[in-house]
């Protein structure tokens, strides 16, 4: 069974070691690790991919995490069984295969790599706001739509009640053909998105826009 599990440490030598050690401890197969963010006060977020055997619940991975000094879980979940932690490089790979359908390709990944539970891509058509790309998961548009068409940054977005405890983000997307759409994410229930997230979140959506305009 995958589980997803973020947490922060300190961004000192062997802490990813010891929590390593801790996760197998307790039962755990670690797929991968990936840093999420490094942060100003000596402290690093990192993504772990694991598997747990059915006999092994996901509260006993959090008791060993915290057992450790200056280690704490953020966040911990199911995640889709085969999936593996995508890489940026392999996103932008994806939708430069096919440039006249890059928005839509990063839509596709966009939930491997940023750990979210779907993604789509907006754009206004005879006045009203339509999706032009979704995940399988997402969810049906919603009034607050049309605000987010006119974003002019990467940000995190309010939650909207329809969409339960889902913690959105979302950036715009304007190719050189000045052609407003924007894309947003979901998480349903967590974890937050960091800074770090939003603004990667920014340069793929602007990289695959560019493509998209000048290609397509």
């Amino acid at each position: 069974m995958a589980f997803l599990l973020r947490v922060e440490l300190p961004d000192v030598p062997g802490s990813l070691g010891a929590l390593a050690t801790a996760l197998g401890g307790a039962g755990a197969d670690i797929e991968a690790i990936e840093i999420v963010e490094r942060r100003a006060d000596g402290r690093v977020v990192d993504d772990v991919l694991l598997e747990l055997p059915p006999q092994v619940m996901p509260d006993a991975l959090v008791t060993a995490c915290h057992q450790l000094e200056g280690v704490n879980v953020a966040w911990i979940s199911r995640y889709n069984a085969g999936a593996n932690l995508s890489m940026d490089l392999e996103a932008i790979e994806r939708f430069t295969e096919d440039p006249t359908k890059a928005l839509s390709r990063l839509v596709e990944v966009i939930p491997e790599t940023f750990r979210t539970d779907w993604a789509m891509a907006l754009h206004r058509v005879d006045g009203l706001t339509q999706a032009i790309a979704s995940s399988s998961t997402a969810p049906k548009l919603v009034a607050e739509a049309d605000d987010w068409l006119g974003l002019r940054k990467a940000k995190v977005l309010r939650e909207v009640p329809e969409w339960d405890s889902t913690v959105l983000a979302a950036s715009p997307a304007r190719g050189r053909d000045g052609k407003g759409m924007v894309v947003v994410v979901g998480r349903h229930g967590g974890p937050a998105f960091l800074p770090s997230e939003v603004a990667r979140l920014g340069h793929m959506v602007s990289l695959a826009a560019s493509v998209q305009s000048v290609r397509g």
